[in-house]
């Protein structure tokens, strides 16, 4: 009975685990939802399509690059879910973003395109108590941390990989020989001022234009958290808590597992919106074809100069 109770055992746990589907080394273009997946989907050639867990994930070549392009879903935890879902099953290389965001610097504007050189997760905080004395926080503060904004005391993310115990992180470096090529592509790769045409299931008006040319900026550090931020007084603190330059909903979940694998990774973002900064309204809905055309073109540029 024994004997019988640890094969099922040992059947499970066989079957549990996550099967190879690909065996051909390849770079990860990851996206996080469909207008961002649309202006790159086209750029696969010879795709191979696999579903896996509700998702689509193509495999075939880009700027002659072996890839598989994927979307990761909205929010930190299908971002890290579906990052460590893709390292499970394909022979991966090295992970690339390419997506929308919110911008957070004030000399930044939409349309342009940031590839930030770490991520920091800003809502990895402490919610304080609230005495006659002012913010009473649950655990001693850490002299590192960066500052609070009202009851929310960042504490960071505690995490490490097979080279590095496990320690608390307030920003997740992403690879800095990708930073250093991102450097390169920057100077020589030209973004769109107007787009002709919206993604068919998006509210965008066709043939949104900008009055600016965008850029292309690299360094700095960006933020993420499961947060739509649309808020000009907390965007000012990030920018002069963190010095972020740009905000989303994914990205910082992604390092951190590639950091965990050690699996290089660098993240391009186009700026939609400007995070509660913008005039009068949000401009997402308008600018979100755009800005994913702009960084899938930074994106493309950047694996046609990946090596072999």
């Amino acid at each position: 009975m024994r004997l019988l109770l640890a094969l099922l055992l040992a059947l499970c746990a066989t079957s549990a685990l996550a099967k190879p589907l690909d065996s051909t080394p390849r770079t990860v273009i990851m996206t996080a939802f469909f207008p961002e997946w649309q202006a790159l989907e086209h750029a696969v050639t010879k795709p191979k399509t696999y579903k896996i867990n509700g998702l689509t994930l193509l495999t075939g070549t880009m700027e002659g690059k072996p890839v598989v392009l994927m979307q990761s879903g909205v929010s930190m935890v299908n971002a890290a879910m579906n990052t460590q879902l893709v390292l499970d099953r394909f022979m991966v290389k090295r992970i690339v973003f390419s997506g929308i965001a919110g911008g957070v610097d004030p000399d930044l504007t939409i349309g342009d395109v940031v590839v930030a050189q770490d991520w920091a997760q800003y809502l990895e905080v402490a919610f304080a108590r609230k005495t006659p004395q002012g913010w009473r926080p649950p655990e001693p503060l850490d002299p590192a941390a960066p500052k609070n904004w009202g009851m929310m005391f960042p504490r960071g993310v505690r995490v490490g990989n097979a080279s590095e115990e496990a320690t608390p992180h307030y920003t997740i470096p992403v690879d800095p020989g990708l930073v250093a090529l991102a450097r390169q592509v920057a100077a020589t790769t030209r973004l769109q001022r107007c787009i002709g045409t919206a993604p068919a299931n998006t509210t965008a008006p066709r043939g949104s234009c900008l009055e600016h040319e965008p850029k292309i900026v690299v360094g700095g550090t960006g933020v993420s958290a499961t947060v739509f931020a649309d808020n000009a007084e907390f965007r000012e603190y990030l920018q002069a808590t963190y010095k972020a330059r740009v905000l989303d909903m994914e990205s910082a979940a992604v390092a951190q597992v590639a950091y965990a694998n050690q699996v290089p990774a660098i993240v391009f973002r186009s700026l939609s919106d400007l995070a509660g900064g913008d005039e009068s309204e949000n401009q997402m809905e308008t600018f979100m074809a755009l800005a994913s055309v702009n960084s899938a073109q930074v994106v493309r540029a950047f694996v046609k100069a990946l090596p072999n």
